[in-house]
């Protein structure tokens, strides 16, 4: 059993932010903080105060996190990034919400007294009946306040009307003090004891680092209590909020999902019984359980069903006859053959994420030289004489001025050229395409080709509406969320790549006309476009004809070599014996498989060493000021004699770094010697950077995070996650069944109806699994550990 809290979000846009350069504009982007700790940055809109990013991200999370900040900043080319607000959600507050928040937000002004972070370790108990003993022990993760990247941290404690403190330990973020203080316990015991943690300066005042507050009262009773308590801003501070709003907003999505995950062989029942109805299909007379599960999941919750589905039965081998199956259910309804598919129904978003699960790779090899010139040559390409204004005009020679026409007409050349260089990619690309994506579309198109027998030519469209309307334009339109680009792309190119998806969107339309009546100014592309449907439909045949293969039942699980991740990493060098820090070289490629972690020389060189996956005990980050840069991560090891080595690589950015981290935690976490806790700073002269401890091996002074990981579109498929997030879904909808089910059988006029008949086999066989899937829950569900009393007491 496995408790984990799986984090969706979405920052869609922003609007009315701040000018922070001169030119009257900003480059926001935002970086998302859990605890205190940045795990994702958004790519950069230039020049915009309104920006879109449309980023989506799930994140795998410790149960115990506590809150999520999102920062809107300001990217200086020359300077340090100004940080314009930021956005703090609490765990409570998105337990208010469990289907999720959506909407917009205010941005705050950023408080550096507000900006704490980190935990202490105390012990206090009351001693003789009279006197109260408070033990500063550590402290970890605080925040780095000074320019070296550290803070020289004291502790301050606050009781009675009398004030105590500790010594500095300079440069640390981890110190440990040990430390023992005693005060007069007060009479009555209503007083509150206050330990406060601060940054000593110097020069100027010391900075805040944050705080914990506890009721002495019924601490007696307790006796002696120890534990670790998270910091907190200073509440007494009067906080000026009037500048709320005129930091501008931002418009989120975000959902916790607690879950709790059994294994697997708990939901084979739910499994077997799911595929047994997708392999019997539909049945006269009887209401399938799809049909029942499509007829009840709300629109909010159709794409969340639709990927778990396919996902389970991608696992199963099966996502073939369950697709076929959501296309017969979609074809029973009375539709028009011109709006087919275009509804966002189960068996629309299912197709749709589908395409996304095992296509990305295809989609890639397809697009992406295209998307790549486009990106490079940054082309003036506009159509509409509307948007060509006086500053697109320029010249053409030495004396004479290109008109609106000449412009209009070069760029007519430029996208003409983009289309048919994508047009000629998309009409080879019939073999590369993953044969189970070929196998779905050979369905789709014998589906449709039976239900429209007179419109012959609907059967394309059905597929195009997927192929060129679902996936390759929204992936022309923003590339970013496709992966095909790091960055966003600029104003130009933006309205390029708007143009090409519009023409790829009239190619999948295989209706010219109609776009050309809604955006006359689209008529020059006319015979390009013409031409293309010619060969769009010449290329669905081939697709749909080829012969499938039999390796292409589903997307399994990539065999142990199969690269997961690789890329160039900056290695630092330190004292040490293992493979790694004795390389000669300072960059070095690495390649990460599911069974080691290998380097080399350059992409494609001899390997020059390796780091077997069951050697690896941890995988985290390391303190900014080791290195002088955040990001630069570390990988604890066994090496060949058994001792135990730390190998310091660095990455680009924040993105890459957390993208090595999750990749590395996914095939490493469950190994059976992984490390509790770390070292996050390095081992130089006789003691550790970040604790000071002198002992090399002694215990790290933080926790190690192997549950915090992003989701990928490439990571291997969980069953037991799928299945258990189905379950979930399904538990929620039994009476929702029952009631559609009568209806559904009500219309048909077939069989007995009404609340005492008996209920259909598959539904009754569905209602008892899901029965015995709550039991295992709850047998399952740990108690919970008694709360430590300092716990209780804390204010």
């Amino acid at each position: 059993m496995a408790r984990r809290s799986a984090l969706s979000i979405r920052i869609v846009e922003g609007k009315n932010l701040p000018a922070k350069d001169i030119t009257g504009s900003s480059d926001p982007y935002c970086i998302v903080k859990i605890d205190d700790e940045a795990i994702i940055r958004t790519a950069t809109v230039w020049k915009t105060l309104s920006p879109f990013w449309g980023e989506e991200y799930e994140v795998h999370l410790q149960p115990t996190f506590h809150s999520i900040s999102i920062y809107v900043m300001d990217e200086d080319a020359l300077s340090r990034d100004d940080v314009i607000g930021k956005v703090c959600i609490t765990r409570d507050m998105l337990a208010e919400h469990p289907k999720g928040y959506s909407g917009w937000m205010s941005l705050s002004e950023v408080d550096p007294d507000e900006e704490v972070q980190g935990e202490i370790h105390l012990r206090v108990e009351v001693v003789g009946g009279r006197r109260l003993r408070c033990t500063v022990l550590e402290a970890r993760d605080l925040a780095r306040k000074d320019r070296n990247g550290a803070s020289d941290p004291f502790v301050r404690l606050r009781y009675n009307g009398k004030t105590q403190e500790s010594t500095v330990v300079k440069k640390s973020c981890y110190p440990r003090w040990n430390e023992t203080f005693e005060f007069e316990l007060a009479e009555p015991a209503g007083e509150k004891l206050c330990v406060e943690v601060w940054d000593w300066d110097l020069v100027g005042k010391n900075d805040f680092l944050g705080k914990v507050v506890f009721g002495v009262q019924g601490l007696a009773e307790a006796g002696q209590d120890e534990g670790w308590f998270r910091l907190r801003p200073d509440a007494s501070k009067a906080r000026e909020d009037g500048r709320r709003g005129s930091l501008g907003s931002l418009q989120l999505q975000v959902r916790l999902r607690d879950e709790t995950v059994l294994p697997l062989h708990c939901y084979g029942p739910l499994v077997q019984l799911l595929c047994q109805e997708v392999k019997s299909g539909l049945q006269d007379g009887q209401v399938h359980l799809v049909t029942l599960l499509d007829e009840t999941t709300t629109a909010e919750c159709r794409q969340e069903v639709a990927i778990s589905l396919v996902k389970l039965f991608l696992g199963q081998g099966l996502v073939k006859e369950l697709l076929d199956l959501l296309f017969e259910l979609e074809l029973a309804k009375p539709c028009e053959p011109n709006t087919l598919f275009r509804s966002n129904s189960l068996a629309s978003k299912s197709m749709e994420s589908f395409l996304k699960v095992t296509g990305l790779p295809y989609l890639h090899a397809v697009l992406g030289p295209t998307i790549n010139r486009v990106f490079e040559e940054k082309k003036l390409v506009e159509l509409d004489p509307g948007k060509v204004e006086t500053k697109d005009v320029g010249c053409s020679g030495l004396h004479r001025v290109q008109t609106e026409g000449e412009v209009i007409e070069q760029g007519r050349q430029h996208l003409q050229s983009y289309l048919e260089e994508l047009l000629d990619a998309i009409v080879r690309s019939a073999p590369m395409c993953p044969p189970v994506i070929r196998a779905a579309f050979r369905l789709l198109f014998q589906r449709v080709g039976e239900r429209f027998p007179q419109h012959q030519h609907i059967k394309f469209v059905a597929v195009t509406s997927f192929l060129c309307l679902r996936f390759f334009s929204p992936a022309i339109m923003t590339p970013k969320l496709f992966h095909l680009r790091d960055a966003h792309a600029d104003a130009r190119t933006s309205r390029t790549l708007l143009l090409l998806a519009k023409a790829i969107q009239m190619v999948g339309n295989m209706e010219p006309a109609a776009g050309r009546a809604k955006e006359p100014w689209l008529a020059p592309l006319l015979p390009t476009l013409q031409q293309g449907i010619a060969r769009m439909k010449d290329f669905i045949t081939r697709l749909v004809e080829m012969e499938e293969e039999e390796e292409g039942e589903g997307r399994p699980l990539p065999p142990p070599s199969a690269v997961l991740k690789e890329g160039l990493l900056f290695v630092h060098k330190t004292r040490g014996k293992g493979p790694l820090l004795s390389a000669a070289s300072k960059k070095l490629h690495f390649c990460l498989t599911g069974e080691s972690l290998s380097f080399s020389k350059s992409p494609g060189a001899e390997q020059s060493g390796a780091i077997a996956l069951p050697d690896i005990l941890a995988a985290e980050k390391v303190e900014e000021k080791s290195f002088g840069s955040s990001h630069v991560m570390q990988v604890v090891y066994m090496d060949a004699g058994g001792q135990q080595e730390t190998a310091y690589l660095q990455c680009k950015c924040v993105n890459e770094l957390n993208q090595w981290l999750s990749a590395l935690r996914k095939v490493c976490g469950n190994n059976p010697r992984v490390l509790r806790a770390y070292h996050p700073g390095v081992f130089r002269g006789d003691k550790w950077s970040c604790c000071h401890q002198r002992d090399r091996m002694g215990p790290g002074c933080d926790r190690t995070r192997h549950g915090v990981t992003l989701q990928d579109w490439s990571d291997p498929m969980d069953p037991a996650v799928e299945a258990q997030r189905l379950f979930h879904h399904l538990q929620g909808l039994r009476e929702a069944f029952r009631e559609k089910y009568w209806e559904l059988m009500e219309d048909a006029q077939n069989g007995p109806q009404g609340e005492g008949a008996p209920l259909p086999e598959g539904l009754r066989l569905l209602f008892g699994v899901l029965g015995e899937l709550e039991s295992c829950h709850r047998q399952a569900q740990p108690p919970a550990p008694p709360a430590p009393a300092l716990l209780q007491l804390q204010t």
